[in-house]
């Protein structure tokens, strides 16, 4: 516990206003400044404070508070037990759906929670506003995220259970993501242990009016919750264990019948009838998010899934519009523009070719083999790529000839991005260059000490890449760094960003999801192998490959596996998109295309030799290479 003597050079009339409550741009601690009121009630308020510690960037947490005005000593006493219990339990926690908890100390008839800010909305607050009803996809993505966070507790050592799941208790942040709080209630479990009657009525299970708890109250909770932004019936307001007398499909016919079975075997009276872990629900929620079959035997009768649709069987055969030999393997991802097709090899030749026929337009020798992506500035008329030979082109896209080189000293083995009017790569020198499109002279140059293998992602005002030594840095346009993030081992995908948060993979096998203003964590996702593979971002997933031969896609908001998808060997090939599938390269010799709802194979297509290149994609047809030393037009 702090030591509450930090007080004593803080006057009360500084911290207190005339009805109790702290003032504004008081300080607790020497540290926490008080901003605003986030909530108030009859045990003390909530407040948002700036962390004092942190002077150059603006971190805010939340401050609970909690007053001790009894005056029974041993009431108090029991009240302060209680409040500490919480922030023990909190302590103790470690889950992205969990406020993190930063600091607890007293001061005389008060004490105080210092835990993360989280800025967005409750749950109950949404229901109270909206209109219309909430999108079923939303419900699931919610429903789901509840059972991640509760099947975390549920299996914890020892056992937690919420015991007050309800709407007020769910914050909905600015990035989507789902949040668990107020944990003032929470208590470990033991089988038999009868306690007191605690939860809120409409939303707590039978046997909590009893004093008896365990996992299946929260599973209640769960159901009573969904129950109500399902139909926007407020369960408060009904007679307790009404449920079944109002139907969640006649207030809401969008629900669909799995949905509806589900949530009324959550609220069953007796607990042996519900489901018996929260666990089992997970699963069957994302099946119906899919759209597709089950991914699990069903735990109960009555509820049936839609039936397999047609993908899932390999076309017998795929259109290929053309494929186009080069001299030796194709390992790096080709790039269109304006009806040509730009690929380089380690035959250390830049190819263009003609999208339609596949005739070769123009090929550009370097002196080293080339297994980065060309980029295309249409405004300069050039593409831009980087060789082993130290080197970084811009050719004419017309006519194959050089306009500028660019010499650093090492391999240029990342792949360029043009923005700004400028060329962003970086090379096994060590040094991220930003070069000038036009003329290629140098605008400046960041030294981060190890090769630079990564493509830079450039936003309008960041620049942000990873190093060899798993270090991610974040950078201002003038080349000043503002953040640096640290894995384990190298970063050689490429960065995206989506919803103010950027996402990236490393050899550490973690795909991981950071705050894009500070380069604070948000979640991150371990997959078995090594991450080579670049992510993309679409319809709230995030999709990428691994090593360990899998494709996954992810929630955006909450770093939750949505579907993987299992191919033949590793998978260090980026993802693209397009008109609903994703289109990716295997180690295994084939190309893949797989519905991205349900994460199943459309088709696949087979070459000569191990694909870690992308693919690319424009006008219906996928162009992709392949280390048997051709370049393929496929049919999307």
């Amino acid at each position: 516990m702090v030591d509450t003597k930090q007080f004593a050079s803080e006057p009360k009339k500084e911290l207190l206003g005339v009805d109790g409550a702290l003032q504004l741009n008081s300080v607790l601690m020497k540290r926490y400044r008080i901003t605003g009121v986030l909530g108030v009630g009859g045990m003390g308020s909530v407040y948002q404070a700036r962390d004092l510690q942190f002077p150059s960037a603006e971190r805010f947490v939340a401050v609970k508070e909690m007053l001790n005005l009894s005056q029974d000593p041993n009431l108090r006493s029991i009240s302060l037990k209680n409040f500490e219990r919480e922030a023990n339990l909190l302590a103790a926690l470690s889950h992205p759906a969990i406020p993190t908890i930063h600091d607890y100390f007293t001061h005389k008839d008060r004490a105080y929670l210092v835990m993360e800010y989280i800025n967005g909305k409750d749950l109950e607050t949404i229901l109270n506003t909206v209109t219309e009803p909430i999108p079923i996809d939303m419900v699931l993505k919610w429903s789901i995220d509840l059972c991640d966070v509760l099947s975390y507790l549920h299996s914890h050592d020892p056992i937690i259970i919420f015991r007050d799941m309800k709407p007020a208790n769910i914050m909905i942040d600015n990035h989507g993501r789902l949040r668990l709080i107020d944990f003032g209630i929470a208590r470990t479990f033991q089988s038999g242990e009868k306690g007191t009657m605690i939860g809120t009525e409409g939303y707590s299970a039978p046997e909590q009016y009893k004093g008896m708890a365990a996992p299946q109250s929260d599973i209640f909770g769960f159901g009573a919750t969904l129950h109500h932004i399902l139909t926007g019936h407020d369960p408060r307001l009904e007679p307790p264990f009404t449920f079944a007398d109002r139907p969640i499909r006649e207030a809401n016919p969008l629900v669909p019948p799995q949905l509806e079975a589900i949530v009324m075997k959550a609220l069953a009276f007796d607990p042996d009838q519900r489901f018996q872990s929260i666990a089992e629900i997970k699963p069957i929620l994302e099946s119906i998010l899919r759209g597709g079959a089950p991914a699990v035997t069903l735990p109960m009768e009555g509820i049936t899934l839609d039936e397999p649709d047609e993908w899932g069987q390999q076309e017998t055969s795929i259109d290929t519009r053309w494929k186009f030999k080069v001299e030796e393997e194709i390992r790096s991802s080709p790039a269109y523009y304006s009806g040509v097709v730009f690929v380089g090899s380690y035959d250390t030749n830049l190819w263009a070719i003609n999208a339609e026929n596949g005739q070769l337009r123009w090929k550009f020798p370097t002196d080293g083999g080339i297994g980065t992506t060309p980029a295309i500035s249409p405004q300069e008329q050039v593409v831009v790529i980087g060789s082993d030979d130290y080197n970084l082109y811009a050719i004419d896209i017309r006519s194959g000839r050089v306009n500028w080189k660019m010499t650093a000293h090492g391999p240029v083995r990342s792949s360029p991005t043009i923005k700004h009017g400028h060329v962003f790569v970086g090379s096994d020198d060590g040094n991220l260059y930003a070069l000038r499109i036009n003329t290629g002279r140098s605008a400046w140059k960041y030294d981060a000490g190890v090769p630079i293998r990564c493509s830079p992602l450039v936003t309008d005002d960041l620049i942000i890449f990873g190093t060899e030594s798993g270090d991610v840095y974040g950078l201002d346009l003038s080349g000043q760094l503002k953040w640096r993030f640290k894995t384990k081992r190298s970063v050689m995908s490429m960065p995206v960003i989506h919803g103010g948060l950027v996402f990236f993979g490393s050899f550490d096998y973690h795909m991981y999801a950071v705050d894009i203003k500070n380069g604070w964590s948000v979640w991150r996702f371990r997959t078995g192998k090594p991450i080579i593979s670049s992510p993309i971002v679409v319809d709230e997933l995030v999709i990428f490959g691994s090593a360990d031969g899998y494709v996954y896609a992810l929630d955006i908001g909450s770093g939750r596996e949505r579907w993987k998808f299992e191919t033949g060997n590793q998978v260090i090939s980026s993802p693209v998109y397009s008109d609903g599938a994703i289109y990716i390269g295997g180690v295994d010799g084939k190309v893949y295309s797989i519905d991205i709802r349900k994460g199943r194979e459309r088709w696949t297509y087979t070459t000569g030799g191990p694909v870690s290149g992308s693919p690319c994609v424009a006008d219906g047809v996928v162009y992709i290479g392949s280390t048997d030393h051709h370049l393929y037009a496929l049919k999307a």
